[in-house]
This record gives structure tokens, sequence and C-alpha cells, in this order.
């Protein structure tokens, strides 16, 4: 009887497009109608900062590289995830991620949370050659990139994209883009203290690559990798075991 009604339904031109219709339907519905709901189910996060131009700069080298080919950026609800990573993602997590980089493919382990796991010294060494950390590791080297002088001249452009994107970078921000970015990385100038004021207090300002006389790629690399999960403290709040309230039988 299925077999008749496909026959049937094949032969009929306006019958098979309506059917079309129909089926890419459901599927639409099923996609768009939790974005009506958005406002719901997005988490707040009152702490939640924006990247700084350096984080951002590092962050499109992470693309550029194609990094996000064989890390993911999504701990799921799984317990064996949660135990290994830490808290699973929030969706509030990526609210200023223009792209997301949420990924699904593990050729190594997901770096939702790594920033802070591990020191720059550490961070530099691996991206050098992952071997001398990590002996078993398959990841490429990196080298390159503490040869490579950072191009911050057009990181107001950089911000003034995001914006346009739904990023609230400030016109001051984007004034100060290049400025910023070299004083994120340069802790003993006049330029680092821009940064804090900006950003805020929590922001990394550090030596990532180890080397003040100038910055690198390496250096916005290791700066984004240090901020991965740590954007927002929401999820560690949104996890917290309950406090067990006292047994009045007792």
């Amino acid at each position: 009887m299925p077999e008749l009604f496909h026959r049937k339904l094949e032969r009929s031109a306006i019958g098979f497009v309506i059917a079309i219709i129909a089926a890419a339907s459901v599927g639409g519905i099923v996609e768009i109608a939790p974005l009506f709901t958005i406002d719901e189910t997005v988490e707040e996060a009152r702490d939640m900062r924006m990247y700084t131009p350096l984080e951002l700069a590092g962050r499109n080298i992470y693309i550029r590289e194609g990094c996000y080919a064989c890390h993911s950026q999504m701990i799921r609800t799984l317990r064996d995830e949660v135990e290994r990573y830490g808290p699973y993602s929030l969706a509030v997590e990526s609210r200023y991620d223009r792209p997301m980089l949420w990924g699904s493919k593990r050729t190594g382990p997901d770096i939702a949370r790594i920033g802070g796991k591990y020191s720059d010294v550490w961070h530099v060494a691996h991206l050098t050659n992952p071997r001398d950390v990590v002996p078993e590791s398959n990841m490429p080297a990196y080298r390159w990139l503490a040869r490579n002088r950072l191009k911050m001249e057009d990181l107001p452009q950089h911000l003034a994209v995001q914006r346009t994107l739904g990023v609230p970078y400030t016109d001051e921000m984007m004034e100060n883009a290049a400025r910023d970015a070299y004083g994120q990385a340069t802790p003993d100038t006049d330029f680092a203290a821009g940064v804090t004021e900006r950003y805020g207090e929590e922001t990394q300002v550090s030596v990532f690559d180890g080397v003040t006389t100038h910055v690198t790629e390496m250096d916005a690399l290791v700066a984004y990798l240090q901020v991965l999960g740590r954007l927002t403290g929401a999820a560690y709040e949104h996890t917290a075991a309950p406090e067990k309230k006292p047994d009045p039988g007792n």
C-alpha cells in the first residue's frame, strides 16, 4: 500500500511538489520555532565581557590556522564530558562569538574551558612543538607565530565589523584598539592600564610569549586561549550544587 501511494505521488507533479513543501516546512518549523523563545532560553550573565582587541586578533588567527577543525568549544551535558572538561557550555558564553566555534569534531580535546588551565609558558611551548609537552600529540607546530609581528593598525576595523554584528564595542574601544592590543601584551607600559579600564579588572595583562620588545601573533593566540571559558562565570554559577538544607527531623 505505501508503495502504491508513493508511485501515484511521483506521477503527480503538483502532488509531489506539495509533499516536498510540506516536508521542508516541518523541518523549517523545528529549526525556526525555538528562536521565538530565544530570550527565555539564553541565560543572563551580568559579568560577561567582550574580547579585547588582542584576544579578538588571536581568535582570528585561530580561525585562520584552522584550529577549529580539530578542537570543539562546546562541552555537552554528558557526565563524562563535564568530569573531563568542566561545566557544560551555556549559550550566553557564545554571546559575542562572531562566528561561533562550537564544532563537533575532536581530533584534539575540547578547549572551551582551557583558559587559565595552563600557563602562558606552557601554551607557547605547546604551539612551538606540541610533542615537548604532550608526547602523544599529533598536532602540527606553529613556530612561525612567535616570529610574525601582529598587525595592529587594522584592529579598529575588526572591532567595527564586530559592532555591526551586534557586539557592543564603543567608539573609545575602537579608537584605542591598537594601543590596547599593545598594552595587554606589555604590562610595564603606560598602555596596559587602558586595557583593564575598558575591559575590566579581570582582563589578563601579560607578556604572553615572553618577549617585551614587540607584540607577535603568538601573543595574540595565547591571549585568546587564556580567555576561553573566562569571559563570564555564568557556567560555574549555573551548575553549582545547591546548598543542602538542614533536615528539621534531626
